[in-house]
């Protein structure tokens, strides 16, 4: 195991030994090979350089409570690397072949894991680009993925705490039925004029639906979750829009709110119904769930609080979801595949 400082570590980039690359060419993929060659060598007017052509997709694994090692739905990242390159016209990278390359990847960088106990996990990001040089516009033919390894610190180095966040009417992240379901760094690029001023301030951003600035859409980078209590029921709320990513987190934390008896709904929330939950959150892999302590509408000079603290049942759903990861509570679903080591 490396000599890294795990309780250092945040969520940036660390240097591994290896990253995991494969070509297409030629209508083929190639088998994923290990490399120590961090750099790409792109013509200038390869496509993802010139038109964006490019996707990415973010996942972990856990060195869990028994010692052994749980990657966690990477399958489900590989169908959504697939949905974001056919939005974009790119060759979708085959299931078996991306599973290959995480595999491969973890092996090689094995020292790069972090142990159970300090909260930091190995981070995996696949990346696909076009690499076709062209200077019409138009697809490329010619494609790169590539598996980025990185060991992440805890997102919480602390305590599970809360974050402020800001109503923005004036940037959108995606349109509706553009690219906003797929996952490509040009939704994240377009959001930077609203997150980085909020970031500022020590704040992330909430954006709205971008055709009537109406409804919710998505807390910077991750999905939305609210919380309503009544005597009769406990709802668990997200988003529906066509201009959001189906996230994987949140696709998991519903299952599980199912599980515990909780109203499950998805559908579109108005801003203005914040005011009538108890809880609110982000989430995501990073984080699985960020909480909201409050929601500023600078325009309406209006604030949604839902309390400094971490509200009970998110941080119920939180917890559920980290036993899972880390082997200590039974994976009924499936969801992680278990490497003894």
């Amino acid at each position: 195991m490396k000599n890294i400082d795990w309780s250092k570590l945040g969520f940036h980039y660390t240097e591994p030994d290896y990253i995991v690359r494969a070509a297409y060419h030629e209508g083929k993929w190639e088998e994923p090979y290990a490399t120590k060659d961090k750099f790409l060598h792109l013509h200038v007017s390869a496509t993802c350089l010139q038109y964006g052509q490019e996707a990415f997709e973010g996942l972990k694994a856990f060195r869990g409570v028994d010692g052994k090692i749980r990657i966690f739905r990477w399958r489900e990242n590989a169908k959504r690397m697939a949905k974001s390159a056919e939005g974009l016209y790119m060759a979708p990278v085959p299931e078996e072949i991306f599973g290959k390359a995480i595999y491969l990847a973890l092996e090689k960088n094995m020292d790069f894991l972090p142990p159970y106990g300090t909260g930091a996990t190995l981070y995996f990001r696949p990346l696909l680009i076009g690499t076709t040089p062209r200077l019409g516009v138009g697809p490329g033919r010619d494609f790169e993925f590539i598996v980025i390894p990185s060991p992440i610190g805890p997102y919480y180095p602390g305590k599970f705490h809360c974050t402020t966040f800001v109503v923005n009417r004036h940037v959108d992240r995606a349109a509706p039925f553009g690219t906003g379901t797929f996952k490509v760094g040009g939704n994240y690029a377009s959001s930077f004029r609203a997150t980085e001023p909020a970031h500022a301030q020590g704040m992330d951003c909430l954006f709205l639906d971008a055709r009537y600035h109406k409804y919710i859409d998505e807390c910077s980078a991750a999905n939305f979750i609210g919380i309503k209590e009544s005597k009769a029921e406990i709802e668990y709320l997200t988003p529906r829009s066509s201009a959001i990513l189906p996230s994987i987190t949140n696709d998991s934390l519903m299952t599980l709110a199912r599980e515990k008896g909780y109203k499950v709904t998805r559908r579109h929330i108005r801003l203005e119904e914040l005011a009538e939950m108890q809880e609110a959150a982000a989430c995501g892999t990073a984080c699985v769930i960020s909480p909201i302590d409050k929601v500023i509408d600078p325009e309406k000079n209006k604030i949604y609080s839902f309390g400094a603290e971490p509200g009970p049942v998110l941080t119920d759903l939180y917890r559920s979801l980290k036993d899972i990861q880390y082997g200590r509570a039974e994976d009924r679903h499936g969801w992680c595949d278990v490497i003894e080591n």
